[in-house]
């Protein structure tokens, strides 16, 4: 059964993530803050026949990242299949009312997390790799990882650096036989627009299933380096 650690775990997208691949069954390692949203993720992996361990952690803390990632190999005896970096916050500024604080989070979360998870959990993979396997590194991005939006400088260039993250990474890894694969969602009708002024046509947008499904496939053999939804 291969093994897999999805971030952001609790809802939206990576909670749709972690049913797909319960169905394979895997055993799930479920990332996220909030203990009572992955519980409820687990209990639908569980209905579906696979695993589920919860781990509650703030990824944009250095040291819970750490906790989390060790927790997390030490529960799937040190071999880790599939790496999943979801996890992600989105929120608009103006460039002339942008505050410090506002970009260092946006990074923090959507950039620095991804990256030191991937060290973090590099063990893993390379025992996964080293046992045969087919270990994968799947970054889930966005369109304003391709494409610049007004009033999006923070988000856009978090994701913009998600996809270079796995550009280097790609070069980086794939000779130890990890492949390190990039998702580019558009807007996805998720809890993460609740709190975010705008007027959102949230009936245009992609459901989560759907891109889940997406990055679903990323973590199969053969997948492409860039997976984007259907036009």
């Amino acid at each position: 059964m291969r093994t897999a650690l999805i971030t952001g775990a609790g809802r939206g997208i990576g909670h749709h993530v972690a049913l797909q691949l319960a169905a394979e069954p895997m055993r799930l390692v479920l990332v996220a803050r909030s203990i009572d949203e992955l519980r409820a993720t687990a209990s639908a992996v569980e209905a579906l026949g696979g695993q589920a361990h919860c781990v509650t952690a703030d990824l944009a803390d250095a040291t819970q990242l750490e906790a989390a990632a060790a927790q997390a190999i030490e529960h799937l005896d040190g071999r880790l299949d599939v790496l999943i970096n979801n996890a992600g916050i989105f929120d608009m500024r103006p460039l002339e009312s942008l505050e410090r604080g506002f970009w260092d989070r946006m990074l923090a979360v959507n950039l620095t997390a991804p990256t030191f998870l991937a060290k973090a959990c590099l063990p893993g993979l390379r025992a996964s790799a080293k046992a045969g396997g087919s270990p994968v590194l799947v970054n889930v991005s966005s369109i304003a990882g391709e494409q610049g939006f007004p009033e999006n400088a923070a988000y856009c260039a978090s994701k913009y650096g998600l996809r270079g993250l796995s550009d280097a990474l790609r070069v980086e890894l794939e000779p130890e036989g990890i492949a390190v694969r990039t998702v580019f969602p558009g807007g996805t009708d998720t809890s993460i627009f609740d709190d975010v002024a705008g007027d959102w046509d949230r009936s245009t947008m992609a459901r989560p299933e759907d891109v889940a499904a997406l990055i679903a496939s990323a973590t199969q053999s053969g997948a492409p380096d860039d997976l984007r939804m259907p036009t």
